[in-house]
């Protein structure tokens, strides 16, 4: 995930890009609030029981999107960053960036099952890929990515990267894709073979975080730290085009129903992309949400958007202990927003 104090810091875009339109078409219609104050990173979607993991400090919280209710709460996992849903196997897996290692639980009961160590420092951004029933755990401060086989939670390899992954989108082929962030390119993994096979330069993006896939167009959705997403053919890795996007963006999804894409943007607004087609793409608004949600999901069941935000203290002062000091959570004030 990107540096938190850089997406705090973001100032509200205000360029003509950005102007909301009248009359706009997405809108916050409820804020869920799970309690805990602490900070958070990704969130997914369990689309048969529509329950929604939320990453938040030490535990992962699971929410009924329906009710907005907290149902369980998985304790244990210390700096979690992400959760990967495997729904043909029945489990679930957390990336736990303070003990090096992974979570895995059973989708139905909640109940852990075991944890696995993984083969570098920080595991964050967290993919289960269905065609070779494998887990793609992305090591931020060790360049590397930790390979798990779903069936036996077993660590199987350790694939070396050419920089820093952040997040990582699967085709269901075969193919996996990972953001490259301090090397502005998208690396290409054989789910089977697990070997790099393509690291592609997304130039003019810089510092790529969130990704989605068209599956159907074969296209990968890369936004990046300069404000632009870069559209890129899956197959070639050419650049298809660009589009401009708010500040400080950490998380970006597709609707492939309403060919619409969403960036989240930590200056305080979402993106809505609309694809005209696989070649075109304009900005349909930019929707006003709260500075700090970053990172987003969505319901492919009910096309609801879902962004973690929370209010923020002051900065603490700059220390030579903590150089970069993060300012405190109000109490009280983490929420979900939700979008539709």
């Amino acid at each position: 995930m990107k540096n938190l104090n850089l997406l705090i810091a973001a100032a509200f875009t205000t360029t003509a890009f950005f102007a909301q339109v009248a009359g706009s078409e997405y809108k916050i219609t409820k804020k869920i609030n799970s309690g805990v104050d602490a900070g958070w990173d990704y969130l997914s979607v369990d689309e048969p029981t529509q329950r929604l993991f939320v990453s938040h400090g030490m535990v992962t919280q699971v929410i009924d999107i329906k009710g907005g209710k907290l149902l369980s709460t998985i304790t244990d996992t210390k700096g979690v960053h992400g959760i990967a849903i495997a729904n043909d196997l029945n489990k679930g897996f957390i990336s736990n960036g303070k003990d090096t290692s992974v979570t895995i639980f059973d989708l139905k009961t909640l109940e852990v099952i075991t944890k696995t160590k993984v083969t570098g420092v920080n595991p964050d951004a967290i993919l289960y890929d269905e065609f070779s029933h494998k887990v793609f755990v992305y090591n931020g401060r060790t360049d590397n990515a930790t390979v798990i086989d779903a069936n036996t939670n077993k660590v199987v390899e350790t694939i070396k990267l050419e920089g820093k992954p952040e997040f990582s989108v699967t085709d269901g082929k075969g193919n996996v894709y990972v953001n490259i962030e301090d090397k502005n390119s998208i690396t290409l993994i054989n789910a089977t073979t697990l070997k790099i096979e393509k690291n592609w330069s997304i130039a003019p993006g810089e510092e790529p975080t969130g990704l989605a896939l068209d599956k159907k167009n074969h296209l990968l959705f890369a936004v990046c730290g300069n404000k632009m997403m870069v559209v890129v053919n899956a197959e070639d890795g050419k650049i298809i085009t660009t589009v401009p996007i708010g500040e400080g963006c950490d998380g970006v999804v597709f609707d492939e129903a309403k060919k619409r894409i969403f960036s989240s943007n930590g200056d305080g607004t979402m993106t809505v992309i609309k694809q005209d087609n696989e070649n075109k793409y304009s900005v349909l608004e930019t929707v006003s949400t709260q500075k700090g949600a970053r990172t987003i999901a969505l319901s492919k069941t009910t096309h609801q958007l879902f962004l973690p935000a929370a209010e923020y203290g002051e900065k603490p002062k700059e220390t030579t202990e903590n150089p970069h000091p993060r300012p405190s959570i109000k109490p009280g004030s983490f929420t979900i927003l939700v979008i539709e």
